[in-house]
């Protein structure tokens, strides 16, 4: 590990008994600053520069995909799939209650209705076995999230969408460098997507990618990045001139953030041993409290590899996960819950969401606690996290 990046994923802790704790932290490599002023030098800024088309490369590469597409954020790039299959109003997808936003709202952007899908009690997943179920003629594509980076049980999910001439996006925002049986996730679907937004395992402040595994949908991809224009084909020397050919929008990023993303993913498996260490330390050490409180914990079923992208709890009641939030803070640790379920909301409730349509997605809510993950949780900070987690009873 080179000696920069070893001082930012482990740093001295001058006092563990009082230092705040965050749930999450933005940890530099080191050799952004450096990138971000070459990018500068080069006087190329805006988007699809030289850092760029590296992130391009190193995404593609690990991946063995066709083509990837930078764009500012994982919400853009669903934006751009659900402009790619030409979601038109009246059109179904479904998505899990369980989930991000972004996943659905790009989709009703476009006139879209959701049918919002309850999750496994297990890998907290889109359950595959209500998919058929839930399918109409006028049914246009399947999304399922890999949540925390643990695959969805792809093999039943493409299955079932070939049979009924689906188009899967995955959502993947959690997922980078997981896999599902030997295959990178987010390589199943026609396309997938990434963020890099600050939370994630890889982050350059805001930022995500379009995953393109299906080649007929990337000259399209081009174009809808490029607001609707063929000016990349003209970069290329493909053409002469470039003019409006498309509906598109403007989903590049800056050259900037590409070079701060670049040193990050040039880094991955030093990033990721760091991970590894975090998740394998808490898993260890949590599982005798755990199983002696009720609390649940992560589970990865055979033939998932995880990214190790967070570490949360399934506390028995609502009122135990709220109780264990106020514990940790009074020891100067900050632990949050996570997605509320969707079709509860006051948009998802405009789509028929009632209480009872998503049970497992309504208990999980109530009681899933994440705890403080990022390259540069120290083990002795970890140490009081587990201390204070062992000093609590539910």
């Amino acid at each position: 590990m080179s000696k920069s990046l070893q001082s930012t994923l482990r740093p001295d802790v001058e006092d563990a008994g009082t230092q705040f704790i965050p749930f999450n932290r933005f940890c530099p490599i080191g050799t952004e600053f450096a990138y971000v002023q070459q990018a500068i030098d080069q006087l190329h800024v805006s988007g699809d520069g030289p850092f760029t088309r590296k992130c391009h490369r190193i995404l593609e590469e690990l991946l063995g995909v066709p083509k990837v597409l930078l764009t500012t954020s994982c919400t853009h790039a669903l934006e751009m799939a659900a402009l790619l299959l030409e979601i038109q109003p009246g059109d179904e997808v479904i998505v899990p209650s369980f989930t991000f936003v972004s996943t659905v709202n790009a989709f009703v952007l476009r006139g879209a209705r959701p049918v919002f899908a309850d999750i496994r009690p297990d890998t907290l997943n889109l359950n595959e076995a209500l998919l058929e179920q839930l399918i109409s003629p006028k049914t246009k594509t399947i999304i399922p999230v890999h949540y925390a980076g643990v695959s969805c049980q792809m093999e039943a999910i493409t299955g079932i969408s070939e049979r009924h001439g689906l188009t899967v996006i995955e959502d993947n925002a959690h997922g980078l460098i997981g896999r599902y049986r030997g295959r990178p996730l987010g390589t199943f679907g026609a396309m997938s997507t990434l963020s890099f937004h600050e939370t994630k395992n890889f982050a350059c402040g805001e930022g995500g990618a379009l995953v393109i595994n299906d080649p007929r949908y990337i000259d399209r991809a081009e174009i809808i990045r490029e607001k609707g224009t063929n000016r990349s084909r003209f970069f290329r020397g493909q053409i002469d001139k470039y003019t409006w050919v498309d509906v598109g929008s403007s989903y590049l990023p800056s050259d900037i953030l590409a070079a701060i993303l670049y040193a990050q993913l040039e880094a991955r498996d030093e990033v990721q041993a760091a991970r590894s260490r975090i998740w394998e330390y808490y898993d260890v050490h949590l599982k005798p409290w755990a199983s002696g409180q009720g609390v649940g914990l992560p589970i990865v079923p055979e033939g998932c590899e995880h990214p190790f992208h967070m570490y949360y709890l399934l506390m028995p009641t609502l009122e135990s996960r709220q109780a264990l939030i106020a514990h940790l803070k009074t020891r100067n640790i900050l632990s949050v819950f996570h997605y509320l379920p969707l079709h509860l909301s006051e948009m998802g409730r405009r789509f028929g969401g009632r209480p009872g349509d998503c049970p497992v997605t309504e208990s999980v809510s109530d009681r899933l606690v994440r705890l403080p993950f990022y390259n540069s949780l120290a083990e002795p900070e970890q140490a009081r996290i587990i201390e204070a987690l062992r000093s609590f009873q539910p």
